[in-house]
């Protein structure tokens, strides 16, 4: 596979996971070298919206959620865990508790102000109006346990749920994402770019000078490995 792109990548081993019974949990980080759009698996319709003069690659992905605009600036992670293990909730929602945690606590450790978002406090965030982004981008919403760094989304989850496992998958913002370049692509308004730069926010901006990449990236490698380690999360 050494001239797909990364992107590309993921998606073939996030697809491999499910096609057999998942027996042990195992996890990928994704270090993107150029910019991808990987959509959402019910929005196969923007397929036939995308720029055709835009020279980038856009992927259809079997997670649900909004687009994608993968690169440089983004962390991806996949975890495939068994049906049954402990991890793993009755409810899909809950299934997402300890990643969206353990993400937020790596970011914390890493000199980012960063929070999970629980169901109730998200339903709160909704009453009062919080302000949110274009509907048809992953970054443009927000839901249960996602991580919000002062009020701003920073990091994504999606999820697959299948007879032989699940799959959550996850995007971290690390560096300024060019929005405006994901809106060109699939033809969206120039706006929805301002929109997504307003309501987003990415390490380096909320770390500031005591951020570094690469201690986030190890540091979340160790704390996933810890979870399925030992079936519980430390966060």
């Amino acid at each position: 596979m050494a001239d797909l792109s990364v992107a590309v990548c993921e998606q073939l081993w996030n697809e491999a996971q499910l096609q057999n019974r998942v027996i042990a949990p195992v996890f990928r980080l994704w270090r993107y070298r150029q910019p991808v759009v990987v959509l959402g698996c019910s929005q196969r319709r923007l397929l036939a919206e995308v720029d055709t003069h835009a020279d980038l690659e856009v992927l259809l992905r079997e997670s649900g959620g909004g687009a994608v605009l993968t690169g440089p600036w983004m962390l991806g992670l996949s975890v495939a865990l068994p049906l049954d293990h402990p991890l793993v909730s009755t409810s899909p929602v809950g299934s997402y508790r300890w990643l969206g945690e353990t993400i937020a606590q790596t970011l914390q450790d890493c000199g980012v102000p960063a929070d999970a978002v629980a169901p109730q406090d998200l339903r709160a965030r909704v009453a009062a109006g919080a302000p949110t982004g274009p509907d048809w981008a992953c970054f443009g919403g927000l839901s249960p346990w996602e991580i919000l760094s002062s009020g701003r989304k920073i990091a994504g989850l999606a999820q697959v749920r299948r007879a032989h496992g699940v799959l959550l998958v996850g995007g971290v913002l690390l560096d300024r994402s060019p929005w405006t370049l994901l809106c060109e692509t699939l033809a969206r308004p120039t706006h929805d770019a301002q929109q997504l730069a307003d309501i987003t926010t990415h390490g380096r901006a909320a770390g500031g000078s005591t951020f570094e990449r690469a201690s986030f990236e190890q540091r979340l490698e160790r704390a996933l490995q810890a979870c399925l380690n030992r079936e519980v999360c430390p966060a």
